[in-house]
């Protein structure tokens, strides 16, 4: 027989059961969600490519992005409605051999032909001699003298410390190196295969080591003085290959007439104090680095940190899944079009609105990223724009040529980058002096659009020289001294 009061119980237990199953399901669904959240956040870090982190693009190689769908595609060559651009041709001064094409004469006289004084130009074309140097075989007159010694001429000093190598030699195995990113071998290789030349590595190392890098030592030292002497410096650094050293680092310091390299085994704020000195007071444009920041709170300067580096660990927030996350990234990332879309229309508005809007735009933004949704990522983005501090993002807003971005000096410190990957760096401190300064003289002479070759040919025909010390130590050697020959 069911008794009634048992009921009541049994649905007690049934409920409490079912509670605590809801619970553990509960529970498992929370874990596997964070789980989940996790795994996105992890893949997201995997992705992240040249568009939202500092990676270089050459890593997006790996991993491309789509290609634009909206973007239309053109035909490779010149395009339809472009003026055609041809070579003009040579002048007859530049002309050293003339060759003239007659019909046959049976041809001349079967026709009745007449030849003419006169002839046209069908084709210019431009050869190479069959031997690409020349061998000059210096000799010196001996002499006599009245008590029957031997007296012998003397050899030229220039002549005599150019050695096997003329300067043109060694300023054409100097370009080949710095500009042309060929290591010695491929040098070697060049001289063998094209010039039926037999060279060792080790001679055309001690070129450019020691006799080229001397002379461009003042070249160096002069452009090392005008980036000290700069208002606007912008800065960055990347790694250097070199076996001597644990780890090496090429830093580059960029401004519109120079650009200026420098090879330290630190990657630490005092190379910044090397370089430009403890008591800079001009602008200096950089990333948010740990050692870039140490030397503006150490020196007078000022500082504009590079916003392509911010706007990319912005959008690296819209790939983890948050929608929190995401939400106030689009909103810093709406402000911030804003504001740049601005700024760069700032001479075509009226001076007073564009100020009030600048100022109202750049108080949204800072309310908003001050109030960041409880994650690591944008706690960081929100560290960099404490009381003070925002005043270092902000400046080209209150500054005229302050540039926003980092990128002028990513782009100028690229060169060396191609050269570490071809190259695969350098053994010594002799080759990481003589890289430092080729280098700067290459990217110099690009920014003024002058030969390298004739800039190398001309330091070597200086009259001065800066004295080469074999035992040169890395901290002797990185001082910059003052220009004492030419300028770039």
């Amino acid at each position: 027989m069911f008794v009634w009061t048992e009921f009541p119980r049994q649905l007690l237990q049934q409920n409490a059961q079912q509670a605590e199953q809801i619970r553990c399901l509960t529970e498992q669904n929370q874990k596997l969600t964070e789980d989940n959240q996790k795994l996105r956040e992890r893949i997201a870090r995997l992705e992240k490519n040249s568009s939202n982190s500092s990676k270089p693009p050459s890593s997006d190689i790996i991993n491309p992005q789509p290609p634009n769908a909206k973007k239309k595609k053109r035909r490779i060559g010149g395009q339809k409605g472009h003026p055609k651009h041809t070579r003009p041709l040579f002048e007859t001064d530049d002309i050293d051999k003339t060759v003239i094409h007659k019909l046959p004469a049976k041809e001349v006289r079967r026709r009745g032909l007449i030849p003419l004084q006169q002839t046209e130009s069908a084709l210019q074309q431009i050869d190479l001699p069959e031997k690409f140097y020349t061998v000059i075989d210096h000799r010196v007159q001996l002499y006599r003298a009245p008590n029957g010694t031997l007296i012998k001429a003397t050899l030229p000093k220039e002549i005599r410390k150019a050695g096997l190598f003329s300067t043109r030699m060694t300023a054409l195995t100097g370009y080949l190196k710095a500009r042309c990113h060929m290591s010695y071998s491929t040098v070697q290789s060049f001289f063998d295969d094209i010039m039926d030349l037999d060279i060792s590595q080790g001679y055309l190392s001690k070129i450019c080591t020691q006799k080229l890098s001397c002379a461009l030592q003042p070249a160096y030292a002069e452009v090392g003085q005008r980036i000290r002497n700069a208002p606007i410096v912008g800065t960055d650094e990347t790694g250097h290959k070199n076996p001597a050293y644990k780890s090496a680092w090429t830093w580059c310091q960029q401004i519109p007439e120079a650009v200026f390299f420098y090879i330290s085994d630190s990657r630490a704020s005092q190379v910044l104090i090397n370089i430009l000195g403890i008591d800079y007071c001009g602008i200096i444009i950089c990333e948010y680095f740990s050692a870039n920041k140490k030397f503006i709170k150490s020196s007078k300067a000022l500082v504009q940190y590079c916003w392509a580096h911010l706007i990319r660990d912005i959008k690296f927030l819209l790939t983890l899944g948050h929608k929190t996350l995401k939400r106030w990234a689009e909103g810093l990332l709406k402000v911030l079009r804003k504001i740049f879309e601005l700024w760069k229309t700032r001479y075509r508005r009226h001076q007073g609105r564009y100020e009030k809007a600048i100022a109202k735009l750049k108080k949204a933004f800072l309310r908003k990223v001050r109030r960041p949704p409880s994650h690591n990522e944008a706690v960081n983005i929100k560290k960099r724009f404490i009381d003070g501090v925002d005043k270092c993002h902000f400046l080209f807003l209150e500054r005229e040529g302050v540039n926003p971005t980092n990128n002028l000096s990513e782009q100028a410190i690229r060169f060396v980058v191609i050269d570490r990957r071809i190259t695969q760096g350098t053994r010594s401190w002799a080759g990481m002096r003589w890289c430092k300064r080729a280098w700067t003289v290459v990217a110099t002479c690009a920014r003024h659009k002058r030969s390298v070759y004739k800039f190398f040919l001309d330091a070597l025909n200086a009259p001065t020289r800066v004295p080469h010390t074999q035992n040169s130590s890395p901290q002797n050697c990185e001082r910059i001294p003052h220009p004492q020959v030419y300028t770039l």
